[in-house]
């Protein structure tokens, strides 16, 4: 869990415009979105702590994603240690006739655990099954669907 230092909800405000609307700090205001952008964090709940409603923080993240700092469209996250990726290469086959071949596929997959699929080329329908079982297979804690 996220707690937003002091220091920073007391810089967050600068002051306050004739309609009674906030001024916010340029600086404190990225260190909140930054805050917002870790994994597993509540954005209502960092919007609670520093006394902004959540809606305009969830608008701040979009103009973030918008801006994305140096580069137009960039968005960057901290990643977390302890997530894991799994790469997927997908390489294409040459065109050919769908009505003289059926279509073979094939599964290829190495997990973070050590644990390789390797599935030759299979028809549709035993692929089906294959991906049928996969889905069903609960995910472990540092990945989700």
């Amino acid at each position: 869990m996220t707690e937003i230092a002091e220091d920073l909800v007391r810089r967050l405000v600068t002051g306050r415009k004739a309609d009674g609307r906030c001024v916010y700090d340029p600086q404190a205001k990225a260190e909140v979105v930054q805050a917002c952008l870790k994994p597993g964090v509540s954005v209502a709940r960092i919007g609670m702590q520093c006394g902004v409603n959540a809606n305009l923080l969830r608008r701040w993240i979009v103009e973030r994603r918008e801006v994305g700092g140096d580069r137009p469209g960039l968005l960057l996250i901290e990643r977390d240690a302890s997530a894991t990726f799994v790469p997927l290469q997908i390489e294409t086959a040459p065109a050919r006739p769908v009505a003289t071949q059926p279509v073979k596929l094939s599964l290829q997959a190495r997990l973070p655990n050590g644990v390789e699929i390797n599935l030759g080329e299979t028809g549709m329908d035993e692929m089906s099954a294959v991906m049928q079982i996969l889905g069903t297979l609960s995910c472990s804690g540092s990945t989700t669907r």
